[in-house]
């Protein structure tokens, strides 16, 4: 999955569509979407992401599909973004934004196809 790098991104340099791993993808058959949990750039995370766009558009994080993403740093363990329907962790720093705007930009293309 390669996005054209934000300005978080270009700024910092990062190359984040190479070390992307999806371990493990769930479909949730109640609700739909699909949870979809990985390492990206010594970070984890968990996404709830659907294949369109939510009813209420505040409660995916822009454009993206996603409507819940946690995102960990691996080294210390620190939740670094949180969203679950609305912002409750904001970005800790610009490698999380940046990983953060890396996700919402491809994560529902790569996991629906479209």
């Amino acid at each position: 999955m390669k996005t054209k790098p934000s300005s978080a991104t270009h700024t910092m340099d990062l190359d984040l569509g190479d070390d992307l791993v999806i371990t493990k993808t769930t479909r949730r058959h109640s609700a739909g979407g699909v949870w979809v949990s990985g390492t990206i750039h010594g970070h984890r995370f968990e996404a709830l992401v659907f294949p369109e766009h939510a009813e209420v558009p505040e409660y995916e994080i822009g454009d993206s599909r996603i409507s819940k993403l946690w995102l960990q740093r691996q080294g210390d363990k620190v939740v670094v973004y949180n969203w679950d329907r609305g912002q409750d962790v904001p970005a800790a720093d610009a490698t999380a934004a940046a990983i953060v705007d890396f996700l919402c930009a491809g994560l529902a293309e790569s996991t629906f196809g479209v």
